[in-house]
């Protein structure tokens, strides 16, 4: 059974870093993402690594943000610095066996999501 676990959201000040996690268990992926839903608004792309085509960001935190992954853990990881212009969210990290982008419709495995609320 595919399961995908995400850790380390929490209150961050702004202006402040922060680093997620999502462990995989039950298979590999060729794709894993980060995406992001603050309240009333639609999930959004942040980032997105493959094997294939490496690493992928939404242009608002390109130079803030870093995707990496854990192959022997088969965990991704989200660093976020300067978090001071983004809006709270819950982040969701996603996978899938095949080439994946910022399309949230076809990643096929999600988390649960993290919060991620930023203080003033």
């Amino acid at each position: 059974q595919v399961q995908l676990v995400e850790s380390g959201g929490g209150l961050v000040q702004a202006g402040g870093s922060l680093r997620l996690s999502c462990a995989a268990s039950g298979r590999t992926f060729s794709s894993r993402g980060w995406f992001r839903q603050a309240p009333g608004k639609e999930r959004e792309f942040v980032a997105a690594n493959s094997w294939t085509e490496g690493s992928t960001y939404r242009v608002s935190v390109k130079g803030r943000f870093t995707i990496s992954r854990d192959n022997v853990k088969n965990t991704v990881y989200l660093q976020m610095n300067s978090l001071k212009s983004e809006a709270p969210a819950v982040y969701s990290c996603a996978a899938d066996p095949s080439y994946r982008d910022y399309d949230v419709r076809r990643w096929g495995y999600w988390g649960q999501g993290t919060q991620v609320p930023v203080s003033s």
